[in-house]
């Protein structure tokens, strides 16, 4: 895998349930599959709070591709150009294909990025309830999700985080299947990853 880019960013810059009427609709359409495989980021045991108020596990995200990137809300360089190419992505989908894909961001900061805050970063970016998850962690959870992603990143005296600049797209059993590297980059091969994979299968 292609060695990952750690950007400083200057000025201020879960296991299925059947349940779904308790999920949010991000996480609510997708079949997962009840045991994933050892490549898959959906085995981490961490519960994640949603912007909606639920609690949530990474596998709850399965059964269909993921566009998955770190960020903070409060960021004012980086993660807005890195929440734009997840939506230049989203649009360049067709109809059929972005019902199958979700999208997701979970923050860095889990002192400032609570449920309530991420709830307005969702009004604020007009990011569709249907197929954005928005997730806010505890910090131990943070780190272990970020490391499994190939991420770094660091939190200054000012509150602002240095970070990696990524977008990785998991397959439907939460497996990374590719890394778009930087910020502003060229989305193609990313478009190609999406069309190729179906709810349930693998690239290896």
């Amino acid at each position: 895998m292609a060695s990952i880019a750690f950007a400083t960013v200057l000025a201020g810059c879960a296991t299925h349930s059947s349940n779904h009427a308790t999920l949010p609709p991000c996480c609510a359409d997708s079949e997962a599959p009840a045991t994933f495989t050892d490549k898959s980021i959906y085995q981490a045991a961490s519960l994640w709070a949603t912007d909606q108020g639920k609690q949530v596990k990474l596998g709850q995200l399965g059964g269909r591709p993921q566009i998955v990137a770190m960020f903070f809300a409060n960021c004012q360089f980086a993660c807005p150009i890195i929440v734009s190419d997840m939506k230049h992505i989203e649009a360049a989908l067709t109809p059929e294909l972005r019902a199958r894909v979700g999208f997701t961001l979970i923050s860095f900061d889990t002192k400032r990025d609570t449920p309530a805050v991420l709830s307005a970063y969702r009004l604020s970016r007009a990011l569709p309830v249907e197929n954005w998850a928005l997730l806010h962690g505890e910090p131990d959870d943070v780190l272990e999700l970020a490391a499994l992603l190939g991420l770094k990143f660091k939190e200054d005296a000012n509150g602002q985080f240095a970070h990696s600049n990524v977008i990785t797209i998991l397959n439907a059993q939460g497996e990374i299947v590719h890394q778009q590297i930087g910020l502003n980059q060229d989305i193609q091969e990313s478009l190609r990853i999406l069309r190729q994979l179906e709810p349930n299968t693998r690239i290896d």
